[in-house]
């Protein structure tokens, strides 16, 4: 049996984590959670490829190079969830499936954060549970994927 390959990209400032606002975004560092996802992968059977990037132009390049060679997006757009199109377009094009993650509440937070413009390209959405919602994410990816005969 082929592993799933599952791409976990990371936006604008999450290689800050760690340092940047702790009572909004944790201690982890951005590491730690990659380190913590590769944990769960490994009981799951997933291959996973990570990839962060400050620069909208880069997390589109990267999600185009996902076409037809992953089975699966998680996707921590930052501050790009709010407003990029492009990234938008970018998710729809490949048609890969993709879940958005957010360590905080998007929706306990200011008003421009409530919007999501990524979110009806994605599968689903997970925000809230600070690092646990990429771990959150990767169960949510996984069966989505095992239900749709992708495993």
């Amino acid at each position: 049996m082929t592993k799933l390959r599952i791409a976990v990209i990371h936006g604008p400032n999450l290689d800050m984590l760690g340092i940047r606002e702790k009572d909004i975004y944790g201690t982890k560092s951005l590491q730690d959670i990659n380190d913590e996802m590769l944990r769960e992968a490994e009981d799951y059977g997933l291959n996973l490829s990570f990839f962060q990037s400050n620069s909208e132009g880069g997390l589109i390049d990267y999600i185009h190079a996902c076409k037809g060679n992953t089975d699966g997006i998680i996707l921590n757009a930052g501050a790009y969830t709010h407003y990029s199109i492009a990234l938008r377009d970018a998710i729809a094009a490949v048609g890969i499936p993709t879940v958005e993650v957010h360590l905080s509440n998007i929706y306990k937070r200011e008003d421009f954060r409530h919007i999501s413009v990524i979110a009806p390209v994605c599968i689903g959405q997970i925000s809230g549970f600070g690092y646990y919602s990429y771990l959150l994410g990767l169960q949510a990816l996984r069966k989505a994927l095992d239900e749709a005969g992708l495993s």
